[in-house]
């Protein structure tokens, strides 16, 4: 695998937004589809589902329906195409990585959860690369040896 990446990444890729032609030109040029988990799947279709109960409490947040369901229909389009593929992940390994990844950064970076077990899991899957907007991502990734792009 060369490459996994965060739910940055793929709201770049499906809700248009800054980093989306950067997220475009990468996905692009990749030699091979794109690794996603179980776990980045369900972050992303969560976050999509509460942008849209963001923004049907508050017009100025979020994003309507429609741009949700034409995200979430290219999502599905791409892995029904092999565009993009779900790769499997032992949760048990990549939950022991995430407690050590913890352990060891999060009180000095103030990391997430959900950001320590996408690191993990790149890393419990051998990513060489791992492909995040999040500066505070980037910075726990690149602690852990990935080379992070785009």
């Amino acid at each position: 695998m060369i490459a996994l990446p965060d739910t940055s990444f793929l709201c770049a890729m499906y809700v248009r937004q800054d980093n989306s032609p950067a997220a475009a030109a990468h996905f692009k040029a990749m030699p091979e589809p794109l690794h996603v988990s179980g776990l980045l799947l369900y972050e992303f279709r969560q976050s999509v589902r509460f942008q849209v109960w963001l923004h049907s409490r508050d017009k100025t947040k979020g994003y309507p329906q429609t741009i949700a369901d034409a995200a979430l229909a290219k999502l599905q389009a791409n892995l029904d195409t092999g565009a993009l593929t779900i790769v499997a992940a032992e949760w048990a390994d990549v939950h022991s990585r995430a407690e050590d990844l913890s352990k060891r950064h999060t009180a000095a970076g103030g990391h997430r959860s959900l950001d320590v077990l996408h690191v993990a899991t790149a890393l419990h899957l051998k990513a060489r690369e791992f492909l995040t907007f999040d500066t505070n991502q980037r910075k726990l990734a690149a602690a852990e040896g990935l080379k992070v792009k785009p």
